[in-house]
């Protein structure tokens, strides 16, 4: 494989979808009056809960709520919503929340972790439905959560606040217990789960975010919980308009800098690199990638590798940051485990990337020198792409792409 060519590299950036500037304490203040949450959470001790993904902003958004409910007279205290995530103890999960700059210094409240629920009882899905026993024993609860297409299915509700109620606040055992149905307990059953939640606790409001192309706020939006089902399902479809995507559907290699738990709840989105590897559900038609290579792992995903299966190569500087308990204990609940199947392992950069091309083109490795390859960051960031000339070729013209005034690199 040393004497597999790696093709040189070109700069390009692509318009993605873009929504029109928020600003995060205006919008979040008038939602609150609009709701009339002052009045709902006066007097009252209120939780609040945020998850694990790196929602664009979630730091100032979990801040100003904080205060919203504090000017109100009402007592907060936040509790992380991540299922398993975070190693499935308390430490870990308030790990993890601060990675994403949400801790008691930079709030101003108190933190609540616990991986204690309560049985809420059986659901009409024949399921149990569990809650977080901190949010069941305070007056109310707010929650907060970006809206965007799931990684593992489509339905009407998808990744959002339903999701958060069901499987965040289920803690471990209730998103393990959603999660062993597959694509039928989260498609199906994670909604009539998390409405038969609404009836045993008091849903104060939850905040829905949809980001654009660029990782930013294009829409917050403040629901109660007799808004909330329709809310969701509203903003996932804004969510779906806002949906970027690669410039082009057919690679050979795709080189991915990083990976992790902050940027899809799968390390890697699914949507964007057409690959999806769970039982009983059909493979995207498009992006067609024959090969995925992928290079480390970031520091807020705290070790959570989930999902690295999806990749077919791995660098050694990745599969040295894997905490592989951790990543086993977020993989076994999800169920999907053909995700966790082990790519091969390089000790370089240059090396993962030279097998890649290689495996592609095994039949006649002289076609690597003419691969199609693209270089992205991560799946959540994909405005600035490295491609090779074939690629470069086809996207100069393009009303939504810009050449790079950078220099070429090579792809290792």
């Amino acid at each position: 494989m040393e004497n597999v060519k790696i093709p040189t590299l070109y700069p390009v950036k692509q318009a993605l979808p873009k929504g029109d500037p928020v600003n995060i304490d205006r919008r979040l203040a008038a939602d609150w009056a609009r709701l009339g949450l002052a009045e709902a959470v006066k007097g009252k001790v209120i939780a609040l809960g945020f998850g694990s993904r790196g929602v664009a902003s979630i730091d100032k958004i979990a801040a100003k709520l904080v205060a919203l409910v504090k000017e109100s007279g009402g007592d907060p205290f936040i509790v992380p919503a991540m299922g398993s995530h975070g190693g499935a103890t308390p430490a870990g999960q308030i790990e993890v929340l601060d990675g994403l700059g949400i801790s008691e210094e930079t709030t101003g409240c108190p933190i609540q972790a616990t991986m204690e629920v309560v049985d809420t009882g059986m659901t009409s899905t024949g399921l149990r439905a569990y809650i977080d026993k901190n949010v069941y024993e305070a007056d109310g609860l707010i929650i907060t959560n970006r809206t965007k297409i799931h990684t593992d299915f489509h339905g009407p509700h998808e990744s959002g606040l339903l999701k958060m109620l069901a499987i965040g606040l289920g803690k471990e055992i209730g998103a393990r217990t959603i999660h062993q149905q597959a694509t039928v307990g989260l498609r199906d059953y994670m909604p009539v789960i998390a409405q038969h939640l609404m009836e045993q606790i008091n849903l104060v409001a939850g905040f829905g975010v949809v980001e654009d192309g660029y990782h930013t706020v294009a829409h917050l939006e403040g629901f109660t919980a007799d808004t909330v089902v329709e809310g969701d399902q509203r903003l996932l479809q804004l969510s779906r308009e806002l949906m970027p995507s690669l410039p082009v559907d057919d690679i050979d290699v795709l080189i991915i800098d990083e990976m992790g738990k902050n940027i899809s709840g799968a390390g890697m989105d699914s949507n964007i690199i057409g690959r999806w590897m769970v039982e009983g559900e059909p493979e995207p038609e498009s992006p067609r990638i024959k090969r995925i290579a992928v290079l480390d792992l970031t520091p807020a995903s705290h070790g959570n590798a989930t999902a690295y299966g999806l990749a077919d190569f791995m660098s050694k500087t990745l599969f040295d940051k894997i905490d592989f308990p951790i990543t086993m204990k977020n993989m076994f609940t999800s169920g999907f485990l053909k995700r966790c199947y082990m790519p091969l392992v390089f000790e370089s950069d240059e090396e993962t990337i030279r097998a890649a091309l290689y495996d592609a083109f095994r039949s006649d490795p002289s076609q690597c020198a003419d691969a199609r390859v693209m270089r992205i960051k991560n799946t959540l960031e994909i405005e600035s792409l490295w491609v090779s000339a074939n690629i470069l070729a086809e996207l100069t013209g393009q009303e939504s792409i810009t050449v790079g005034e950078g220099a070429a690199r090579a792809a290792g």
